[in-house]
């Protein structure tokens, strides 16, 4: 059955969430505060993203509580703040939405819970909560802990197409944002990320986007010709395989 993401107007913006998810009509806003899940013992910190996460131990489940940041140097004038453009382009909003999405197609990617936006004149701050994926480890630990072999490879390479094949965009796709489990490989962070035509364009610029992020933790070592060889060239031959099998499947 198709969920419907629910719109809760607060005093200084609004909140969207899914009520199946989160077990009642209305969503508490304390919910999104880590301060109110650490006075109720019921928070923890976990490595990733700026300055690590906080998962809340909520009744429903874990959920990762993520405060939108903005990155580079723009960071350091507007802060945690940014320019209002009206509800539907906000930043926490459209996560949401795409994951919601992403739900429904049964991808693997984290499960949405909610999202709010705080208004204050021109700009707004905004939050998300996503339900928190456990016993998995981002592949850039993967690669620090000399685990990322041709098997890990190959599974990213077709967790990857299969995004791709449903024109799933990416904006960041990085070795920090691949969680690599027993069973399965997720996508995480989807700010900025969008659906798109699945062209190959810009799925290759993703591709390569990946690539770069590997290099930069020292995933080619002193011999990148043998990294090559070994990790990236089974990646991508999944990759255009699980393509062209995922493409087929969503065109039917």
């Amino acid at each position: 059955m198709r969920t419907v993401l629910q719109r809760q107007k607060t005093a200084d913006g609004a909140i969207l969430f899914d009520a199946s998810v989160a077990g009642q009509a209305e969503f508490d806003a304390r919910w999104f505060e880590a301060a109110y899940w650490r006075a109720e013992n019921r928070a923890t910190a976990e490595a990733g993203g700026r300055g690590g996460i906080i998962v809340a131990h909520a009744p429903q489940g874990d959920w990762v509580l993520r405060h939108c940041h903005r990155g580079g140097l723009v960071a350091r004038v507007m802060g945690d703040r940014y320019l209002w453009s009206g509800e539907e382009t906000t930043r926490s909003f459209v996560e949401l939405r795409l994951l919601h999405e992403l739900a429904l197609r049964d991808l693997d990617a984290p499960r949405p819970i909610a999202a709010r936006y705080r208004r204050s004149g021109s700009f707004y701050r905004a939050d998300l909560i996503s339900a928190f994926i456990a016993e998995a480890a981002t592949l850039a630990r993967c690669v620090s802990s000399n685990t990322a072999d041709a098997a890990i490879a190959q599974r990213v390479g077709s967790a990857v197409a299969r995004f791709h094949a449903e024109g799933v965009y990416h904006a960041d796709l990085n070795a920090h944002n691949i969680l690599v489990g027993a069973e399965k490989i997720w996508l995480i962070d989807f700010d900025r990320g969008e659906l798109r035509v699945p062209e190959s364009g810009w799925r290759h610029a993703n591709l390569a986007r990946l690539r770069r992020s590997l290099i930069k933790i020292g995933a080619g070592g002193s011999d990148e010709a043998a990294w090559d060889a070994n990790f990236w060239r089974p990646l991508i031959f999944a990759y255009e395989i699980g393509f062209e099998t995922s493409a087929k499947e969503t065109n039917r």
